[in-house]
């Protein structure tokens, strides 16, 4: 669900301005864009959608240049999605944090202030911005929070799953600016941005992470098991078929 037209109509000029910059267009969450497994309607629906919301909460962060006003465009998401708009609108602040040197405490102001909530998807959504902008994670991780810092490295993961999947899900390539501990976490989010790169379905997921190596495999199903409990997009009749496959 995006968010009403009318808070879009209120943005200033320095948002509409960002938004001009940084945007990305919804068609980004597309399928057919991703080249993504399409079997189910229902199931491409579905992550589409969590897509799309996420690019809501993310220009909603370019756009709005105060915290109180952007924390009410994302509590006008629905309560089921509203987790992907926080996450989306983290990598906007992160993206803004480097992108603007004059300001760099967007990301850890608004985390502190309004994001608790979500906490753990405004710092997936910092992964996100690490993965666009191709730096290092392990500079960020000594000046956060010693557990949840791993869901920066986990959403960096999935980033690269979701837009680069060629290169990571099929060739199974071993991210270069990732050093040990970090490693096996990317994994979890490549593994749960595999639930969307083969569209929920559950016998192409199979086979995806079985081409793995088995050393990778346990880290990339507990990301699984977070999409398939989160983001959902399958029937219960599919999620059992795992039992006998």
């Amino acid at each position: 669900m995006q968010m009403r037209g009318t808070a879009v109509e209120r943005v200033s000029l320095l948002g509409q301005a960002r938004r001009r910059v940084l945007g990305l267009s919804t068609a980004e969450a597309s399928f057919e864009r991703r080249g993504f497994v399409t079997g189910e309607d229902v199931a491409r629906q579905c992550l589409e959608q969590i897509g799309v919301t996420f690019l809501s909460g993310y220009h909603a962060a370019l756009e709005e240049t105060g915290f109180v006003s952007l924390a009410q465009r994302l509590a006008e998401v629905e309560a089921d999605l509203r987790g992907f708009a926080f996450e989306g609108a983290a990598m906007g602040l992160a993206l803004l944090d480097c992108f603007t040197p004059w300001r760099k405490d967007r990301w850890h102001t608004f985390t502190e202030r309004l994001g608790q909530s979500h906490i753990y998807m405004m710092h997936v959504g910092f992964g996100w911005a690490l993965a666009r902008l191709r730096r290092s994670v392990t500079v960020h991780l000594a000046k956060l929070d010693p557990l949840l810092c791993w869901l920066v490295v986990d959403g960096y993961g999935f980033h690269e799953g979701y837009f680069n999947w060629p290169q990571y899900v099929e060739r199974q390539a071993i991210p270069a600016r990732l050093n040990g501990y970090e490693l096996r976490v990317f994994d979890q989010g490549l593994g749960r941005s595999i639930w969307f790169v083969k569209g929920a379905d559950v016998a192409a997921v199979v086979s995806a992470i079985n081409a793995f190596p088995s050393s990778r495999r346990d880290d990339m199903w507990s990301g699984v098991g977070l999409a398939c409990a989160y983001a959902g997009g399958c029937s219960r009749a599919a999620i059992e078929s795992l039992r006998v496959i």
